[in-house]
């Protein structure tokens, strides 16, 4: 699934982020996928950034938008010998994903239920936010799904060792909390 999956195949609008639904995702990867300017990578980063992570705490959006994310990430590594926006969006993906591994190490510390079985299992209609908001119908799909966020974007994460430079002191402290993580 991780492999294979198309941004078109997520109903974004029905996964929740930091401020509310992950609508505006599939044109900031985009946007990073094109790699034309930093000040265009800049914009769309942020505004992923801020919403697949808040104070340790990962969404519904956020291990979707880490496939895809990774996925960029190969494509500024291939590049980046010859591209400064790519060399430039690898740095910074590789501080989000610290970030996430930090908050993925945070989770792992508390109390949670087990993870859905499957990846996709994190888009079966019961656990996708109603297409008008309902608060108290929407709430409640959270619960069993919680801890999902958190393991499945370990998963993409671990997809990542192989790109991964110990040489470079950002993607060594990367490393390592991707494989102190690992044993989940």
């Amino acid at each position: 699934y991780i492999e294979t999956v198309q941004v078109n195949d997520i109903p974004w609008h029905r996964l929740t982020t930091t401020y509310g639904r992950a609508t505006d995702f599939p044109e900031a990867l985009d946007v990073l996928w094109n790699m034309e300017s930093i000040e265009t990578v800049d914009a769309a980063g942020e505004a992923l950034e801020l919403n697949i992570e808040h104070q340790s705490t990962l969404w519904h959006a956020t291990p979707f938008a880490m496939i895809f994310l990774l996925r960029i990430f190969k494509k500024a590594q291939e590049a980046s010998a010859h591209n400064a926006v790519a060399q430039y969006l690898a740095e910074q993906l590789v501080e989000l994903f610290t970030v996430i591994a930090e908050c993925i190490r945070d989770g792992l510390m508390l109390e949670h239920a087990d993870p859905l079985p499957n990846f996709e299992d994190m888009l079966n209609e019961e656990y996708l936010w109603s297409e008008e908001y309902d608060e108290d119908e929407d709430v409640l799909r959270f619960d069993d799904l919680f801890f999902s966020f958190y393991y499945y974007s370990l998963q993409i994460l671990l997809l990542a060792i192989p790109l991964l430079d110990t040489s470079d002191e950002g993607e060594a402290k990367l490393l390592g909390l991707i494989s102190a993580n690992r044993s989940v």
